[in-house]
Formats: structure tokens, sequence, C-alpha cells
């Protein structure tokens, strides 16, 4: 939804589908029906592990009572399908398992230590799946590659990843004490996608259970192959699309090569002369004010003369018609194609960059 994770919504995601549709139903169940609402208070001065109070600290951290933290945190499971799709359902789940269980432990000793250093208990936190879903923020940041989508105000730059962190932000200030839960929840995810002391070994979801899921969850959960293609007139397969996605990046990336080049050749030519860099400016100035801040030429027979004798070099390299061609139908005009077909030696990638930047 916010990154390019592509817009096949919940396929191949049944189990971020079920934690969605379970989890947000019995919140809503819970908002109709108030009085029920204490048996899922995260309490944590609670004596956790006599009758009920287990109840309550399994549901205290699965379902939350907010309606507001339960929009956003739907919103990030939602968005962090991607890692079900690309490591399975069992290894998510896994990784949900683990941080839930670590995060557990984390709040108790965030809490003794916010104690002891403030003087003050606390007592309950937010209620919900709160902490693993701040925990998926450490693979997001580690495995997610940027990609730039726009600037504000010159200088603040927005990519595919902003309005995920602007969700988790919002999150994080809807409670008081949500902050502990999000350190919690970071320290937790560090811990288990480093795999410190082998935690990815010792907390994961046993391969029955995921068979037992398979056969009897996944059908109810499961969402079906969305068609390849988009209507008529609406524009070309979501394959193409990707694919399309997968050429600017390329091309982002070749750019940035190119403005690195650049900048070390002008950092570099003000002590000593480069060889074996391209240089654009020595070749041709720019191709798209040439002739406009030159002094006007008064005739002269021996200047034209001597024009027409010293013709440069590169206009009797042979250039392809069909790589000209390609340059003109991007919108280059002819004879900026040509120049800079010649001047690269008619590599098409490198005079396109060239073009563009000029």
């Amino acid at each position: 939804m916010f990154t390019t994770t592509g817009s096949r919504g919940l396929y191949k995601a049944p189990l971020s589908k079920g934690l969605l549709l379970v989890l947000n139903g019995l919140t809503v169940m819970l908002t109709l029906l108030p009085q029920y609402q204490e048996l899922f208070v995260y309490n944590l001065q609670a004596p956790c592990f006599f009758g009920l109070q287990v109840w309550r600290l399994l549901c205290g951290r699965l379902v939350c009572l907010d309606v507001k933290d339960s929009f956003c945190s739907s919103l990030l499971i939602y968005n962090f399908r991607i890692f079900e799709r690309r490591f399975g359902s069992r290894k998510f789940a896994s990784f949900l398992l683990g941080t839930w269980c670590l995060s557990a432990l984390m709040d108790f000793l965030l809490a003794q230590a916010f104690q002891n250093l403030f003087d003050y208990e606390v007592e309950e936190l937010p209620s919900g799946l709160l902490a693993p879903v701040f925990s998926l923020f450490v693979p997001f940041y580690l495995s997610i590659p940027r990609m730039p989508v726009t600037q504000v105000l010159g200088h603040i730059h927005i990519t595919n990843k902003s309005l995920v962190y602007v969700v988790g932000l919002q999150l994080l200030t809807s409670s008081p004490f949500m902050w502990l839960l999000a350190l919690s929840g970071l320290i937790s995810g560090g811990l288990y996608h480093s795999d410190f002391l082998r935690l990815q070994k010792i907390l994961f979801v046993p391969s029955w259970v995921s068979r037992a899921g398979r056969f009897i969850l996944e059908p109810l959960f499961s969402s079906s192959q969305p068609t390849n293609e988009t209507p008529l007139g609406m524009g070309a397969t979501l394959d193409i699309q990707r694919q399309q996605r997968m050429d600017i990046l390329d091309q982002q990336f070749l750019l940035a090569q190119y403005n690195e080049a650049r900048r070390n050749a002008r950092r570099n030519a003000r002590h000593q002369p480069q060889s074996g860099l391209l240089q654009w400016t020595r070749l041709f100035p720019s191709l798209r004010h040439r002739g406009q801040n030159r002094p006007p030429m008064q005739p002269h027979p021996q200047a034209h003369t001597h024009q027409s004798t010293q013709q440069p070099l590169l206009d009797n390299s042979p250039v392809a018609e069909e790589q000209v061609a390609r340059l003109v139908e991007m919108g280059f005009s002819r004879t900026d194609a040509l120049e800079a077909l010649r001047a690269s030696n008619n590599d098409i990638n490198m005079a396109t960059n060239f073009l563009l930047q000029h």
C-alpha cells in the first residue's frame, strides 16, 4: 500500500489476512460490549500465572481496546505482509511468536527499570499485538530498499517508506506508555532478527503446527490469485509495471553513479588533469544552450575557411541510426542525439544519462 510491494492485496499472505480479520473483529466486538473489556486489559502488576490472569496476559497482548491503535496496527500489518510473501507464512509466524515472547519479558524489564529510575510504577500498558508490530520495523528498515518519490521544499526527501514511518509515529504517540512497547518491540525484533543466542532455533512455529494451519486455517483466509492484466485501456500488465519500476531503479542508480563520477572529476580537475575519464564539457558544451552565450560572429573569409577545415574528430565516428531514432523518440533533438552518441562511442546508456543531465 505504501511501499512498492505490488498491488496483489493479501494474496499469498493468509496469516496477515487472518490477523487483520480476527483481531479487528474482536476489537469491534469489545467496543460494542464494553463490559468484557476488563478481561483484555494488559496489567503488568497482576499475578499473571494464577487462574484467569494467564488469559488476561495472553489476550491483553493480542486484542486492541483502542480503535485508533487497532487501525494503525492494521495498516502496518497490511504493509508488512511483504515479509510473509518473501519468507513464507511459517517464518513470518515464527518471527511474530518469537518477538511476542521476547517483548513480554522486555515489557516487565523496562517497566521495572522505569520504576527504579523515576520512582513511578507502571501498572497498565496499551493492549494489542503492538510490540510484535513494532518489531517488524527492524527487518523493514534493514531489508526494504529506499526508493525516492519526491521532495518537499527542495530539501526534504519523501521515499516509498516515509508513510510507513508516519503511521508508526502516529501509533507511537497514541498513548503515554506506547513508547515502552515500541522500545520493547524494537529490542525484541533486533535480537530475533540477528539470531542472538540462537533464538530462531528456540522460538519458532513447529512444522506440525504449520501443516495443521495449512490444512485448517489457510482455506479460510487464503485469497484468490489476481489477474495478471488490468482492464483494457487502463494500462499495461502488472508484470510490465513491475519491470518498469525496476527499470526506473536501474536508471536512478546509473544517474547516481554518473553524478558521483562528475563530482569526483570536478574535484580532481583543480589539482591535476584527468586521463581515462570522459570529460563531457571538453567534448562539447551544453547541448541545450549551444550558441546562446557566444558573441556574434563577424563574416570573415579566413575564419570560415579555418572552421571548415578544423572539423571535430567526433563527426567522423559512425553512429547507429537505430540508436539515434530511440533518442529522438525520447524527446531529444537529432543533433543532440548524434553528438551524444559520438561522444559516448555509441553507448546509448551513457548518451541518455548525459542528455538527461543537460
